[in-house]
Parts: C-alpha cells; sequence; structure tokens
C-alpha cells in the first residue's frame, strides 16, 4: 500500500534537502523488529550522501545487534527540531524518514571511512581526531563494530518558516 502525504504544504520533495536534513542532525531514530516485537533506538551517526547511507556504532552483543540480525530492516527519522514558535501554537522542524537495509561491516578500510564520515558530523574540530584514527591499528577496527543503513526511501515535512 502506497500513502501519500497529507500536508503537500509542509512536504519536502528536494531530495538534495533532505540529505542535507540528514548531514545537519546529530541523532537519528530508528525502529526495529523481531519476533512482531518492536525496538526503538537512538543513534549518533554519519550520513555519507555519496553512498546515500548511515553508518553508526554498537557494542559487539546486546539487544540491537540481536534485533538486527533477525530483521536487517529499519525505518527511521532525523529531525531538526528549532523549537515552538511562542504565542503561535506552531512547532518549527524539519524531518526525514528514511527505510532502509542494515549491513554490518566487516572490511577494516569502510570501517576507518565510517567512523571518519561519523566524526565529520558529530565533531566540531573533526581533524586530530580523524588523524589518530589514521593510526589506529587493524586489530582495535576488528573490535569496533559498524554498521550501515543503505537508504532505499526517504521523505520528509518542514514548516514553511524553515530554511535548509
Amino acid at each position: 500500500m502506497t500513502y501519500h502525504m497529507k500536508r503537500k504544504d509542509k512536504e519536502i520533495t528536494d531530495v538534495n534537502v533532505l540529505k542535507k536534513i540528514l548531514k545537519s542532525t546529530k541523532y537519528v531514530t530508528i525502529a526495529l523488529c523481531k519476533d512482531n516485537q518492536p525496538y526503538l533506538v537512538t543513534l549518533s551517526h554519519g550520513y555519507d550522501e555519496n553512498r546515500n547511507c548511515i553508518y553508526f556504532h554498537c557494542a559487539k552483543e546486546g539487544k540491537k545487534l540481536d534485533y538486527l540480525k533477525s530483521n536487517n530492516t529499519v525505518w527511521g527519522q532525523a529531525i531538526l527540531d528549532c523549537g515552538y514558535s511562542e504565542g503561535q501554537c506552531n512547532h518549527l522542524f524539519a524531518s526525514v524518514h528514511f527505510r532502509g537495509k542494515v549491513t554490518i561491516i566487516e572490511q577494516p578500510e569502510e570501517k576507518r571511512l565510517a567512523l571518519e564520515c561519523m566524526i565529520r558530523q558529530l565533531d566540531k574540530n573533526p581533524e586530530s581526531l580523524i588523524a589518530k584514527l589514521v593510526k589506529l591499528d587493524s586489530e582495535r577496527l576488528k573490535k569496533t563494530v559498524i554498521d550501515r543503513i543503505d537508504l532505499d526511501y526517504m521523505s520528509g515535512k518542514k514548516s514553511k518558516e524553515i530554511t535548509i
């Protein structure tokens, strides 16, 4: 079944704006499902617009990985919250909803690129951390769990007052 956005005046149709929102946010929230039981988790992330994917890291074991190994399809959202507009009964925001499949990255070089992507998105001064990342040995990288969400759908909404 296909759905459409009821508030066309808030719909974001420009894919570049959707990508900019994903690149601007510090967190995404993803919904997972295992054995017909939902699980919701908020993650810091890095968005790679060239590959149209979201990278995140997690522990070697735990609920999130159990859910992902059972069902690697996720639904998520990223929100730029610009606050409540006092006296207007309006909340200013821009959001992206997305769907994708999660892959656990095994290759050290892609792990390095994913970590660099996350650092660039999250840190105000990424270069010194990236310099340390280059020196990170492959044994330590093997122990780091990095996941990639390959996006196959995106939609978005925003308040008309928000310029992206």
